[in-house]
């Protein structure tokens, strides 16, 4: 199921999908101690905005990936990045060796031939604490 993030080592920062519909989707990650985004043992806030992000581009890049019949493409190449942090707080940060959740809902998407804009709510969870919570603004684009 991480074919339909527009993302590869070593930015790849989800490890699963667990759940997934076109409205919201909820993904793992483990923090590694080899992650780009990691400096004296935690899991740095610009590596949990990428985390939410993707997590987030999943619901939309889904679409470049799968046909109208929900058949895999072959051969697709995706793009995608933050176009608008519109609201965001962090909490805390996580430890190396942590593995946190992430729940993303849709909140509106705005879809043309060549790219898709889409504005996304947020959060993270480490157990029961929210880590991350706030709101994203994403841009995603099929590259021929």
């Amino acid at each position: 199921m991480n074919d339909y993030l527009p993302h590869r080592e070593p930015m790849l920062m989800v490890d699963k999908i667990i759940e997934m519909n076109s409205e919201y989707v909820e993904t793992i990650f483990k923090i590694r101690e080899d992650n780009i985004f990691v400096q004296n043992g935690f899991f740095v806030e610009a590596g949990l905005i990428e985390n939410a992000a993707q997590t987030c581009s999943s619901i939309v890049a889904k679409g470049f990936y799968v046909d109208e019949n929900n058949c895999d493409k072959e051969e697709v190449n995706v793009v995608g990045f933050i176009s608008a942090l519109k609201s965001l707080k962090i909490h805390a940060l996580v430890l190396v060796g942590d593995t946190i959740k992430n729940r993303a809902a849709l909140v509106s998407t705005f879809v043309t031939d060549d790219y898709t804009l889409c504005t996304m709510k947020c959060e993270t969870f480490l157990g029961e604490r929210l880590i991350l919570e706030g709101e994203i603004n994403l841009f995603i684009q099929e590259t021929k």
